[in-house]
């Protein structure tokens, strides 16, 4: 069996090595009939072209950059040559260099797809996300259909926080929020941050073929919002039994944290909740404001605010 798999990975290894080689083949024959033919401008940039697209798929860059911008010089309105030299800026990490060559496009050709697609893309990588929304409204009035693109812009417009027009713009794609998990956690994120009970359903969809402990954290801050204690206190409890003490998103201090704060507010007549709380500072929790807003809650009896006193004066002894 060992000696198969070895054989089939040999076989593999050699095809590729022969298309490699029919690769070079083909660029060294491109470049003797640039430089031996008579060639007309127009041929010798697609040939530059192809030498340069040749040069891209053997991940041989610096060869790439120089054949297509040979391209482009020799018939500036090749379009697919500085697109390429984009996506070889991409390639590189060069973000700020290929979104100037896809704008550059774009500045020709204010309805060409790829290019909007790519610039769009590219803004999300330099931080520019005002830009970056700018080309994806841009290019969803060209290709309204393309559930992909709506997905990113409302990536985009929930980095902006623009929360109920990330909302919006997934609902434009009612079968991506069915077959496509990132859209519907998307979509559960920009609802719970508009503090739409609505969430509750979204984040059980996803969870009912997903196990995320961050995301369960989530759904149970939802639930908590929405004064379903005791749905809240069941997916913390669970959220807590699933994080391992590595865990810093979620920190197993902070789920202790919100049990206690569930507890105190839902049974305000128990000391389980003053339990979770020290368990959380011993753990690590060092919110001072957040226990301080717990002390302040009037829902919390007036026994375990003495408590909370206590607690947080051991805290600021700490900080200290």
């Amino acid at each position: 069996m060992l000696e198969t798999a070895g054989s089939v990975l040999h076989v593999r290894n050699n095809k590729l090595m022969v298309k490699k080689v029919l690769k070079i083949i083909f660029i060294i024959s491109l470049i003797f009939s640039v430089f031996t033919g008579c060639r007309s401008a127009a041929t010798s940039a697609e040939e530059y072209f192809s030498i340069g697209m040749a040069y891209f798929e053997l991940g041989r860059y610096d060869e790439a950059e120089r054949w297509l911008n040979r391209a482009r010089s020799a018939d500036r309105t090749m379009t697919a040559s500085q697109y390429n030299l984009g996506r070889l800026a991409f390639e590189r990490q060069r973000y700020s260099e290929a979104a100037g060559h896809f704008e550059d496009i774009l500045n020709r050709d204010p309805n060409n797809v790829l290019a909007l697609r790519a610039a769009a893309y590219t803004r999300i990588r330099t931080g520019d996300i005002d830009i970056a929304d700018r080309h994806y409204s841009r290019l969803l009035t060209l290709v309204p259909e393309s559930a992909d693109d709506g997905y990113n812009h409302a990536l985009v417009l929930y980095a902006m926080e623009r929360y109920g027009d990330a909302e919006k713009v997934l609902e434009r794609y009612p079968l991506s929020l069915q077959d496509k998990q990132e859209n519907l956690l998307l979509y559960a994120r920009s609802q719970k941050a508009q503090n739409k009970i609505e969430a509750i359903n979204s984040y059980t969809s996803w969870l009912n073929t997903n196990n995320d402990v961050r995301v369960r954290f989530e759904y149970a801050e939802v639930l908590e919002h929405h004064e379903l204690y005791a749905r809240a206190l069941e997916e913390y409890r669970k959220t807590l039994s699933e994080t391992p003490s590595s865990s810093s998103n979620p920190k197993r201090s902070d789920i202790h944290f919100a049990l206690a704060r569930v507890l105190l507010v839902a049974d305000s007549a128990s000391n389980e909740g003053i339990t979770e709380l020290q368990r959380a500072v011993n753990d690590g929790f060092d919110d001072i404001s957040a226990v301080e807003d717990l002390f302040n809650n009037t829902r919390v009896s007036a026994a375990n605010r003495d408590l909370i006193r206590n607690i947080l004066a051991d805290m600021l002894h700490q900080a200290q």
